[in-house]
């Protein structure tokens, strides 16, 4: 008596829009599918009395039998021909639920790059034609077969029997948007055997046929793209259409990456000669990744150390050991230049991934690196993710930017999601930066990091002079607005011995707002609580928040004076006060308005290296990163911005940011000057940041967060509701908080309800409450368990949200 069939079972996560859960649901494996199924794949299934459709993941599949006594429904079809997450990403998605207070789903689909995110088809396609006829003909003349989740059930078998043989592949075409890049390809006709009979064929005059011939016989067996065939040849379109017809040629539709780097210069480069002091980084590194010990190690260099060649060095010896390698810098504007250099070492070895590729480039990129062509991926945050195998080392350049924490859900830190993946790998984690988070400079003291570093100016020249320059005195005699007498004298001596300048302004738009001379009004956002900011590039007044725009005023609003004016600094105010006080001066401005379009940024910093401008204005996107032999000045417009926030961290980032922008000079053979502006001279921050002494800077900085309970001595959360109505999200805040008095202990501290510092965004209201703590057992599960209460109150409009380990309170 032959035995019962085994039934599969499937945990599958589901995507519920209105009530999601990181609890998985069982579904029954129908019988068709159970050779197809396996974790990682996406699929379609019934929930809820309707039996609604819906998308769910599929996390784990086995033949045990719920012990619930229910019906169980069965899977309606798969989504995917192979799994688009592998064992490693459902860990990491399981991790970060938990660790970020996320639901699984969002957590899964964050792993997954856009394309797969978003709207796509698929295609199958042959690689090998030795197949049955009945399968053959399911294909057009690309060899291209459409794929759904309809397929009839005996095809699909028999073509996943053919994916197990390598003979079809899977092709996603992403939208209208970025369909896979097809190029065509001429294949030659023409041999040594036939040439003769197709030119004794021509007419005497048809030299162009004759050559045509000629050419395609030196191809041979090779095939050439279309274009350059075209190009190299001096053929038009029709002269390859008409060889087509006449038999000598074949155009075939090949699949070719888009390639993000094609117009970037790139210049090969060789190991440098290192350092004593680069030297033992790269010995201490070199041996965790052949040992692979998944230490992490806080590479802290001042600027112009040389930690890019250590960086480099390390990702070298991974790849001597058949390892990988993934290298996160915090934002685009790090990226061209890091890129260059990196695809200088490694050539095409190199991938990335950053926000400012497109759809297709950001794909193929990404099939690159899951198909194990790229060995080393070099991008910002969401990089964290690349579906690297076998890494050997994970470089996170720049650790202490805030731009590594993601502000939607799931709210990760890029840092601590790269320490978990190298905890995976077994292999070493290196925290690069001139002037690290006080989280991890605390963690090196604690030796739960390891700490390296680089004391010295690799080409041994002096740190720039730094001179601060009191605004308060110097307004009074100041040449404009923005520029003191003592800049202005120092950019003109540099500019005559023909070196280049860097200024920096700490802000955004031409002015920062409107106000009214005669009554004080100043003209806000109608939806949010913040004052609108002047675009002189559109002439008109925008909302940095929500997007809201109107016309600039020209009569008050409130008193209808004609006194309405524009206060403040942006970059295109200072950009024509420089043209006014230097006319001669070619100026380049760099910030969010001008870098809009894909490639500026790059394009932008190409011209000044190729002394195009001789003044580089920018936002804080200049300060980190840049690496120009003759930018011998660097002028900080205004290094108050951030003092006057209300933000436990501000003067941590006024040190981080002068520290690093005053780096860009006199890194070459020249000697390199700052100056810097400013109305708080006495200030710690701004002190220490002229004489470039971090450890001064830290120890004075954990004194008062050690008296104030800010962290790194304490962990903390932030919860934040919004709502539509204020009083209700002061109400649900009061709520939550009375909830947690009962849970957690007298030594834990309750900051809060407050409202958050802009309370209105886009007309909802906004309530918080931050708790400090050290060690709350009970506080963890009362924090999941409110994350999935809250959504009982959505369908009213009420938003929660957890975040661990904010950036800021405000």
């Amino acid at each position: 008596m032959r035995g019962e069939r085994m039934s599969l079972y499937a945990q599958v996560i589901v995507d519920v829009p209105t009530m999601q859960t990181n609890k998985p649901y069982t579904y029954l494996v129908p019988s068709e599918l159970e050779e197809q199924i396996q974790a990682g794949m996406r699929c379609v299934v019934p929930f809820g009395k309707g039996s609604r459709k819906i998308q769910g993941f599929v996390l784990d599949v086995s033949n045990q039998k719920p012990d619930e006594d229910f019906e169980i429904k069965k899977i309606i079809s798969l989504m995917d021909f192979v799994p688009v997450l592998n064992e490693e990403a459902l860990q990491l998605a399981d991790w970060m639920a938990n660790y970020t207070f996320s639901f699984k789903i969002s957590c899964l689909q964050t792993m997954l790059p856009n394309v797969m995110r978003a709207g796509y088809e698929k295609s199958i396609r042959l690689l090998d034609e030795n197949v049955e006829p009945e399968i053959k003909k399911l294909f057009d003349q690309n060899n291209l077969l459409a794929f759904d989740d309809k397929m009839d059930a005996k095809i699909r078998r028999k073509i996943y029997g053919l994916r197990k043989k390598d003979k079809v592949e899977i092709v996603y075409h992403v939208n209208d948007r970025a369909r896979v890049k097809e190029t065509e390809f001429i294949k030659s006709k023409i041999t040594a055997e036939n040439i003769s009979a197709f030119l004794n064929a021509q007419r005497k005059t048809a030299t162009k046929k004759k050559r045509m011939l000629e050419k395609l016989l030196d191809l041979g067996n090779d095939s050439v793209e279309r274009i350059k065939f075209q190009k190299q040849n001096s053929f038009t379109s029709n002269d390859v259409k008409q060889a087509e017809n006449s038999g000598w040629l074949s155009l075939v539709s090949k699949e070719t990456y888009r390639n993000p780097s094609e117009n970037a210069t790139t210049e090969s480069s060789s190991p440098r000669k290192l350092t004593a002091e680069q030297n033992v980084c790269v010995t201490r590194i070199n041996q965790a990744i052949e040992q692979e010990e998944s230490d992490v190690f806080l590479l802290q260099g001042v600027t112009g150390s040389g930690k890019t060649e250590v960086y480099l060095q390390t990702i070298a010896h991974a790849l001597k050991l058949s390892k990988k390698a993934l290298m996160l810098v915090p934002e685009i504007s790090l990226t061209p230049q890091m890129v260059r250099r990196v695809k200088g070492r490694f050539g095409p070895k190199v991938a990335m991934l950053h926000s400012a590729l497109s759809d297709g480039e950001r794909f193929d990129e990404w099939r690159r690196i899951e198909r194990g062509e790229a060995q080393v991926v070099v991008g910002a945050r969401s990089a964290v993710f690349a579906p690297l195998d076998r890494i050997g080392i994970i470089i996170m350049d720049e650790e202490h930017e805030t731009s590594y924490k993601q502000d939607e859900m799931p709210r990760y830190n890029a840092r601590e999601v790269a320490i978990w993946r190298g905890k995976h790998h077994h292999c070493p984690v290196v925290l690069g930066s001139a002037t690290p988070s006080l989280e991890s400079r605390a963690r090196g003291q604690k030796s739960v990091y390891q700490r390296l570093l680089l004391t010295k100016r690799i080409n041994g020249r002096p740190m720039p002079h730094v001179e601060l320059v009191d605004m308060r005195e110097a307004l009074k005699s100041a040449p404009s607005p923005d520029f003191s007498a003592e800049l202005l004298t120092k950019i003109k001596e540099h500019l005559k011995r023909d070196e280049q300048v860097v200024l920096m302004l700490n802000r955004r738009g031409y002015s920062s707002f409107v106000m009214c001379r005669e009554c004080g009004f100043v003209l806000k956002c109608p939806n949010c609580d913040i004052s609108l900011t002047l675009h002189m590039d559109t002439h008109s007044m925008k909302c940095h928040y929500c997007g809201h725009e109107e016309s600039i005023p020209r009569i008050c609003p409130s008193c209808r004076s004609n006194k309405i004016r524009y206060y403040g600094t942006g970059t295109q105010k200072v950009e024509e006060q420089l043209h006014e006080l230097l006319p001669n001066a070619r100026v380049l401005r760099m910030d969010v308005d001008t870098t809009r379009r894909k490639g500026a940024h790059e394009r932008l910093l190409e011209r000044f290296g190729r002394h195009e401008a001789d003044i580089l204005l920018g936002t804080q996107m200049i300060a980190k990163g840049l690496d120009f032999p003759d930018v011998t000045l660097v002028g900080v417009l205004n290094a108050d911005t951030a003092l006057g926030l209300p933000d436990f961290r501000s003067s941590e980032k006024t040190f981080q940011l002068l520290t690093q922008v005053s780096g860009r000079a006199g890194r070459a053979d020249k000697n390199g000057e700052v100056v810097i502006q400013t109305f708080n001279k006495e200030h710690y921050a701004i002190q220490f940041a002229c004489t470039q002494e971090y450890e001064r800077f830290y120890a004075y900085e954990m004194q008062l967060r050690h008296r104030l309970g800010y962290p790194p001595y304490y962990f903390t959360i932030k919860i934040t509701a919004s709502y539509d109505n204020e009083a209700d999200a002061c109400r649900k805040m009061y709520e939550i908080r009375r909830e947690l008095s009962q849970v957690l202990s007298k030594s834990a501290k309750i900051l809060g309800p407050t409202p958050k510092a802009i309370m209105r965004v886009n007309n909802r209201y906004y309530y918080q409450i931050v708790i400090e703590y050290k060690k709350e057992p009970r506080l963890e599960e009362y924090l999941q368990d409110l994350l999935v209460r809250s959504q009982t109150d959505e369908p009213k409009g009420l938003k929660l949200i957890i975040d661990r380990d904010p950036i800021s309170f405000m």
